[in-house]
């Protein structure tokens, strides 16, 4: 089991930015992530800073810690620019960037690029484009020269050379629940993440929310199957906060979430870094406590 952290790109980075990346790589995270939105929820009127920029600058401040988002989407990426962001960023850190991907959702940056009259996409519309952002977007991180003419993307000669620091690319964490986005994680992911079942989120228990999740893993499990892969063989990915359970309420609790959630077949548990007056206010002393300590009983 890995311990994981997601920092949120509010601050400034002289204002307690730089300090939350250092201090993440002091306190033995095995990775710590970042939201790559242009805003999100409850933070849409203060201040947001850019994903990738702020990764880099972390990339800088540290020398062990593993970096990447979580996750990226196709909202107001286009995979050629993306990808020679992130072959740059991988090799300023030292090949140490995991890139998570989902398909996005409807919230604040899913229609900032629309023009007047333009109707935000469907959810459906939202899958069709993921399926060919990540394939293309495998391409452009694997392959010296690369074209494409897609109904979404196009690319022409695109040059991304000399490619990515690991090897054959950076690892993908697919965000996947759905048929279409299990088919995608299991022919490309490294990993996959899920946050849960966001139905029971506000009304369900922690069994109902185990329950999902387990259900979830099969499905992953079955679409391996189908790919010839060995679901065995993919990390797994649980990012905290959008589920019945409180992990961050106690020690106690959280070594019995991790521990649920192993057996389960979990193994990377991602805890928001505290953030107060949010909804991810936490206790600081109890969640250095755990991000040291918490796993050792496992």
């Amino acid at each position: 089991m890995r311990l994981s952290t997601v920092i949120l790109p509010h601050r400034r980075w002289s204002e307690g930015g730089r300090a939350s990346w250092q201090r993440a790589e002091e306190l033995g995270f095995h990775t710590a992530y970042t939201y790559d939105h242009l805003s999100w929820r409850s933070f849409r009127d203060g201040p947001w800073f850019g994903a990738i920029p702020t990764l880099t600058a972390a990339a800088a401040a540290t020398s062990r810690l593993r970096l990447g988002t979580l996750v990226t989407s196709p909202n107001f990426r286009h995979p050629v620019t993306l990808a020679k962001e992130l072959i740059s960023l991988d090799d300023i850190s030292g090949g140490r960037i995991t890139l998570g991907i989902g398909a996005g959702g409807s919230g604040f940056d899913a229609t900032a690029l629309l023009g007047e009259g333009e109707q935000p996409w469907t959810p459906r519309e939202r899958a069709d484009r993921f399926g060919e952002f990540v394939p293309l977007l495998d391409r452009l991180l694997t392959e010296d020269v690369v074209s494409h003419e897609g109904e979404h993307y196009s690319a022409t000669e695109v040059r991304n050379i000399p490619g990515c620091v690991q090897r054959p690319r950076l690892p993908f964490a697919v965000a996947a629940t759905g048929p279409r986005g299990m088919r995608l994680a299991a022919r490309y992911g490294q990993a996959w993440v899920t946050t849960g079942d966001p139905k029971i989120a506000e009304t369900g228990t922690p069994e109902q929310s185990r329950a999902a999740v387990a259900g979830q893993i099969e499905r992953l499990g079955e679409a391996c199957d189908r790919a010839g892969r060995d679901v065995s063989g993919m990390h797994k990915v649980l990012l905290t906060g959008f589920a019945p359970e409180r992990p961050l309420e106690s020690f106690d609790a959280f070594t019995d979430f991790a521990g649920r959630y192993a057996e389960l077949g979990i193994d990377e548990i991602v805890l928001h870094w505290p953030i107060a007056d949010s909804i991810f206010e936490a206790d600081v002393t109890l969640f250095e406590k755990i991000a040291t300590e918490g796993l050792a009983g496992l």
